[in-house]
């Protein structure tokens, strides 16, 4: 998004704690502030809101935009005196508190789906006036099948193992949301008749999830599968990563056919497995660019990769529908912030 409106001449400036994105937020004409507007630590939000209310004045910004809720609750707190256009991004169903009906705190507000917009309206009366959906969007100039970096492809595979085997992928941190577990019991049946099957892992581990990444690998472990599924940690190099993969699994238990990676997956045109819930636009559709999946069912993932493994892999890239792109994302967002600007 950075990228995007820089792009379009728009001064775009990223307020967070730092990170490995900062490098790219500032190569592509974006600027970085460092502001620790993530902590949760209560004792310290006067303080912090309190800078924020400085560099606010300071900058006197078109539109403050709050895509969490602990930033979103500075925000509020230091959007004062004079009060700047604010809007909110909700990227999911979260629970339901005061501390998450802050998200519905935007003049205007951004759902990733339909049905985030039906739940902010049901749970938080939030004005449907207010919500615009806009889908995640994928880059569809980074996801592209005839730009892969072939050396890289055959440095990763040589390194994890998985030259002639078939690949089976689920991409997204590790974390109990993702239901890797399920991926992993998969994996064990699928083994039993294709032992050159193998489940590659790809994902970082924040310091709170490393006791779940450990039972993870018991749990591989247990099952006799050190050979059967590879954790590969985080990598930049997404869309090589997707490409190699034969078949690639979102298993989220919470709106995983919407999810970024299923776009992306998709895009590489790799056959996609996920997950659904009533209300979903679904990006997967049976049979012809991937399968839906039941939540933690393991027996069921497992028969649907068999059969994914038979999709044609050609055209696949074709079903990712406009909507779903970044520059749709980034034109439907600025749409947001001249129809605030001008009410």
């Amino acid at each position: 998004m950075n990228r995007e409106l820089v792009a379009r001449q728009i001064d775009n400036i990223v307020v967070s704690r730092g990170g490995k994105l900062v490098a790219e937020i500032q190569k592509h004409g974006g600027r970085h502030i460092v502001m620790d507007v993530g902590s949760k630590n209560p004792l310290t939000a006067p303080f912090r809101a309190l800078r924020l209310r400085q560099l606010f004045h300071e900058l006197k910004p078109s539109i403050i935009h709050a895509r969490s809720r602990v930033p979103a609750w500075l925000c509020v707190m230091a959007n004062r005196h004079p009060r700047f256009p604010f809007v909110t991004s909700v990227h999911a169903s979260y629970s339901v508190n005061r501390y998450s009906r802050v998200m519905g705190a935007g003049d205007r507000v951004i759902c990733v789906s339909e049905v985030l917009s039906s739940y902010m309206q049901e749970n938080y009366q939030t004005d449907p006036i207010k919500i615009t959906v806009i889908q995640r969007g994928v880059d569809m100039r980074v996801f592209d099948p005839a730009r892969i970096d072939s050396e890289f492809v055959s440095t990763f595979k040589r390194q994890y193992g998985l030259a002639g085997r078939k690949v089976i992928l689920s991409v997204g941190r590790i974390s109990h949301l993702k239901d890797f577990e399920s991926f992993i019991d998969a994996i064990a049946i699928i083994r039993n008749s294709m032992p050159e099957v193998v489940g590659l892992i790809v994902g970082g581990i924040t310091p709170d999830k490393q006791r779940y990444f450990e039972e993870l690998k018991r749990r591989r472990n247990q099952l006799g599968l050190k050979d059967h599924v590879v954790f590969a940690g985080s990598h930049s190099q997404m869309p090589e990563i997707y490409h190699l993969a034969d078949v690639m699994v979102n298993a989220s238990l919470k709106m995983s056919n919407v999810g970024r990676t299923v776009a992306e997956g998709l895009a590489m045109n790799t056959p996609v497995l996920a997950t659904t819930e009533k209300g979903l636009r679904n990006l997967v559709h049976d049979g012809s660019n991937g399968f839906i999946i039941n939540t933690r069912d393991p027996e069921d993932l497992a028969e649907k990769v068999i059969r994914g493994l038979a999709l044609e892999r050609k055209g696949i890239r074709e079903t990712v529908p406009e909507e779903y792109t970044l520059a749709h994302m980034a034109e439907q967002t600025l749409t947001v912030y001249r129809d605030l600007l001008t009410a």
